[in-house]
């Protein structure tokens, strides 16, 4: 189905246009500056690293990030377990994104530009992740069902979004989400798209207040260019003194929130599971 064009990326035969309105392509340069040094992003993966060592059992494995941006979390897959990926890419809508993560990323990772409602891949890969990506796409349901068809049977899909409604804040609708999810809302998504929920757990728990409070007011209403200064004063790596410190607190989290479940977390982190028996909803 897809074929390896002059930049290297695999395109599929029918063109893919990126959804601006999901999330829009110009900031994917700001992403890429603050993904390899900016808290939370750190503490993420180190949260889903050990989901990942706990929930693929599989000594080597193929793994594809989708929605994965300019590969923050490939990149981190592939200088913390080298030795257990046999197959590794990144896969987005946005040829920016994959353009810049290439820069960054080994050559042997391989490059997908897609459409996440068409991924047009067929039991290829024993573990997907969708990482804070639905909660951008008003059908998420199609893109979990997408997600599975492109799993082998028993293939592991790990999701995280941002959780509970009661965190929605001013901060959500500037960078486009539909909505936020809790355990309830992930085991719908489980039964909608044939998968089996094998675990779910919220993670940034300690920063959580903190989080309230920085998002507690909101700002007055601004104008297009008000609004990327914002984005950009909002999503800037903290000054080091205070990045370490909420890293620190973060890291906190692993293992700990593995071996008991947070009452609540800004975000959630969800493992799904093909079953080895045909799905009926495909």
């Amino acid at each position: 189905m897809y074929y390896q064009d002059s930049d290297g990326i695999y395109v599929p035969q029918k063109p893919v246009t990126h959804r601006n309105d999901e999330f829009v392509e110009d900031q994917f340069a700001h992403l890429f500056e603050m993904q390899s040094k900016h808290f939370w992003y750190l503490g993420r993966h180190r949260f889903l690293l050990e989901s990942l060592k706990r929930h693929q059992a599989s000594e080597n494995f193929s793994a594809i990030d989708l929605g994965g941006g300019c590969g923050g979390w490939v990149q981190y897959l592939t200088q913390t377990i080298p030795n257990r990926l046999t197959d590794l890419a990144l896969a987005d809508s946005s040829r920016v994104a994959l353009l810049n993560a290439k820069g960054v990323l080994d050559e042997d990772v391989d490059l997908y530009h897609v459409d996440l409602m068409d991924l047009q891949m067929q039991e290829q890969w024993n573990t997907a992740y969708l990482l804070d990506v639905i909660e951008h796409c008003p059908d998420d349901v199609t893109v979990m069902r997408e997600a599975a068809k492109a799993l082998k049977p028993g293939g592991k899909l790990f999701v995280a979004t941002p959780a509970l409604d009661f965190f929605w804040s001013y901060n959500d609708e500037f960078v486009k989400h539909v909505r936020r999810y809790d355990k309830r809302k992930y085991q719908e998504l489980a039964k909608n798209s044939g998968l089996i929920l094998k675990d779910a757990r919220y993670f940034m728990f300690f920063l959580s207040p903190l989080y309230w409070l920085s998002r507690k007011t909101r700002p007055k209403e601004l104008n297009e260019e008000q609004m990327a200064k914002l984005y950009k004063e909002e999503y800037k790596t903290p000054h080091p003194i205070i990045n370490n410190v909420l890293k620190a607190v973060f890291y906190a989290e692993t293992p700990l929130g593995h071996h008991l479940s947070f009452p609540w977390g800004t975000s959630i982190l969800g493992v799904f599971e093909k079953p080895n028996s045909k799905l009926n909803l495909y």
